[in-house]
């Protein structure tokens, strides 16, 4: 009878599972009022007691990908917060594991172990996959070890709703994903890797039909970024895209249905260098067709600072072609280098609903002195000390200028605030 077996007992060992341990902050309610460190609050609510600790366990699943070395990857989500990772073998061995690095952003981790009798799984190329191909889920649901999945790729280019900036370009597909088959790998009929799976669609936490994988290519380009440099180092052409839908190619009269309309170019970024404009409508990406604006940023967001990119756009309904050199992401922490109130805002150049440029407040972290002070997530500062700032240098010099005080003008929706520090 046709069988999977002989084609799973090759690839059962090159999937581990992982189990970790790690310690979570428990906090008094009162520690979180920013008069805490205040010496006449803590005397007159007794001092209270410093921070808890409580413990957690996780469980999840990986892919040895280098057996010479022990590189395994799995989800970011799997070994976050871990104070130590354990991976058990197909043949019941354990070995501690340690972290290589960590990718937030697409959710892909890399962790090491001692290269003893090690089984990697080839890996597949993810770009070939195709909506009905069939496929393999493996992984450890529940804790139950090295279960196996069947179905097919349900669709291809997912992206779920998320609050931070991910790089997603999900594998859809109904091969049964349960919690515990995170970072597991889905495999095509030859063994080979084509996802690492990572997220389920569920009202009840359990299956329903709809997991989700990152392609393999994609993982495999932020593993050897974690490798060489423990992180992933991204660059940025320096546009804000959207998606050309069918109006908007009537509007501007093009003949093309898909590609990325530029929305907004960053002063002083790649994209202003190399002389793109606002309304060029991004067709084609190193000769690769751009379907929408998540395609671009994904493909973007895989290239390094230096890499040279070859655009093909259509400026008032001419194709022209323009050659960017990636540069550094305009992105950082605006920490008390630049002013004590900012410590815990990360900021990078953006613009109002109404296309104001300004400085977005991207991430916030809700125990700093920015979130004290008044500034919100998704926030946009377009003036400071009354001077309009559009770039992180604007930023530092306008800071300079308000000798100490800082008067931060807020675009929040259609709202316009005032926030002073000193």
């Amino acid at each position: 009878m046709p069988s999977l077996a002989p084609m799973l007992e090759k690839a059962l060992p090159g999937v581990v599972n992982i189990s970790t341990r790690g310690k979570v902050k428990v906090r008094n309610p009162l520690m979180d009022s920013p008069f805490y460190d205040d010496p006449f609050f803590r005397r007159f609510f007794g001092q209270p007691d410093m921070p808890q600790y409580r413990e957690t366990q996780s469980l999840g699943s990986g892919v040895i990908v280098d057996a010479k070395k022990g590189y395994i990857i799995t989800n970011t989500h799997v070994v976050a917060g871990a104070d130590s990772i354990t991976v058990t073998l197909n043949d019941e061995r354990t070995m501690e594991a340690k972290v290589v690095g960590r990718d937030e952003e697409t959710d892909v981790a890399v962790i090491k172990v001692e290269p003893e009798r090690l089984v990697a799984l080839p890996l597949a190329d993810s770009d070939r996959l195709r909506a009905g191909d069939f496929v393999v889920a493996v992984g450890n649901p529940f804790g139950l070890k090295h279960t196996v999945t069947m179905g097919i790729v349900s669709a291809l280019g997912r992206a779920l709703p998320t609050e931070n900036d991910a790089y997603q370009d999900y594998i859809q597909t109904d091969a049964s994903i349960n919690p515990g088959n995170s970072g597991g790998a889905l495999l095509d009929l030859q063994g080979r890797v084509v996802g690492i799976n990572a997220a389920i669609l569920s009202q009840s936490g359990g299956n329903i039909g709809i997991g989700f994988a990152i392609p393999i290519n994609l993982a495999n380009a932020i593993m050897h970024q974690l490798i060489e440099h423990g992180e992933v180092r991204r660059g940025q052409l320096g546009v804000m895209v959207q998606d050309l839908t069918p109006d908007l190619a009537r509007y501007l009269k093009l003949d093309v249905q898909h590609g990325a309309i530029v929305a907004q170019v960053a002063p002083g970024s790649a994209a202003e260098q190399a002389g793109l404009r606002s309304e060029d409508v991004i067709v084609e990406i190193n000769d690769k067709p751009v379907h929408s604006a998540r395609e671009l940023r994904n493909d973007i967001g895989l290239m390094t600072i230096g890499d040279t990119v070859k655009l093909k756009v259509l400026r008032d309904g001419k194709p022209k072609t323009i050659t960017a050199k990636i540069g550094k992401k305009q992105q950082q922490e605006a920490s008390g280098e630049v002013h004590p109130a900012l410590a815990g805002a990360t900021l990078t150049p953006g613009s109002t609903k109404d296309g104001e440029p300004g400085l977005l407040v991207q991430s916030l972290d809700p125990q700093s002195p920015a979130a004290f002070g008044g500034l919100q997530e998704k926030d946009v500062i377009v003036e400071v000390n009354r001077q309009p700032v559009k770039t992180l240098d604007d930023l530092a010099t306008a800071v300079k200028a308000g000798d100490g005080a800082l008067l931060l003008k807020i675009r929040r929706g259609s709202a316009t605030l005032l926030l002073f520090f000193h």
